[in-house]
């Protein structure tokens, strides 16, 4: 399977946006790719960097405007689509959303960010729901897709309930940057965490992974791109840098099952040992 990545700076001009969103689809497939994931809210600029009530405006149904013309887009060029929607539940109940739209314009599915951060230029908490969907992979015609959403990406636990379900592939829809206070080491810190932590949820689940990030200085951050594609050993695939990019890797479905042969970390967990982790802190 390819899988593409399309990582761009965001304006405030929805179309323009939506744009080069289709121009990364369209490049995309023309790459021969049959999944493509886009960024975190890729709509517009990441409006979370502050609190404003009329940033609510914003937000949409799902299914809904953007899912439909996703929906057109997966069906004309035949390919799968991950896509980043604010999506308006109900009036004061909010989510980051990712949905999936199979190659024949179905909705597959949606999964609402279930971890929310609240940290100075990420003032999600202030928008956001605590989503809601459960930690289910949803199925498409490449497979069972684990899509989860920027910091979730912290957490080991939200990547191995994907596998533990059943996940052919981890899939993380992403806006995270530096601060430009930050010094260069420190920044190089926080990148090189950024991927290590997720080469190790795809090493100890014996799966592939996918984090497809924005570029672009928006208020406080500037968002780091590198946007990467690893194997189900960790192994780089392709990894883009800081600048707009339609990344696409070629994934070999098999190399699961083979990992997992060898390192079978799902056969020799310890599950009667484990019930402390759902407290919050053993005092």
């Amino acid at each position: 399977m390819k899988i593409a990545l399309v990582q761009n700076a965001c304006s405030e001009d929805t179309e323009a946006n939506l744009g080069r969103v289709h121009d990364g689809i369209v490049e995309a497939a023309g790459g021969g790719a049959d999944l493509v994931v886009l960024q975190e809210l890729h709509n517009g600029p990441y409006f979370c960097v502050r609190e404003e009530v009329r940033a609510f405006d914003l937000a949409e149904s799902v299914p809904g405007p953007t899912t439909d013309r996703l929906a057109a887009w997966a069906a004309e060029y035949g390919v799968v689509v991950v896509g980043s929607i604010f999506e308006r539940r109900a009036a004061g109940i909010y989510h980051n959303t990712a949905v999936v739209l199979d190659r024949d314009g179905r909705f597959a599915g949606r999964y609402r960010k279930a971890h929310i951060p609240d940290d100075p230029g990420y003032s999600e908490k202030f928008y956001f729901t605590p989503g809601d969907t459960g930690f289910e992979p949803i199925d498409t015609s490449v497979g069972r897709l684990g899509v989860l959403v920027c910091w979730d990406q912290w957490f080991p636990e939200a990547a191995r309930l994907m596998a533990l379900a059943g996940a052919d592939i981890l899939l993380y829809p992403t806006a995270i940057g530096f601060d430009p206070s930050d010094d260069e080491a420190e920044q190089a810190r926080q990148l090189e965490a950024w991927v290590t932590v997720q080469r190790g949820h795809a090493i100890a689940n014996g799966l592939s992974l996918a984090a497809c990030n924005r570029v672009g200085i928006e208020g406080e951050n500037h968002f780091w791109g590198n946007s990467f594609v690893c194997g189900a050993q960790g192994e780089i695939l392709a990894r883009a840098d800081d600048r707009a990019a339609t990344l696409i890797a070629e994934i070999d479905s098999g190399r699961t099952e083979a990992v997992r042969r060898i390192w079978p970390f799902l056969r020799d967990r310890r599950i009667d040992s484990y019930g402390p982790l759902v407290q919050r802190f053993r005092d």
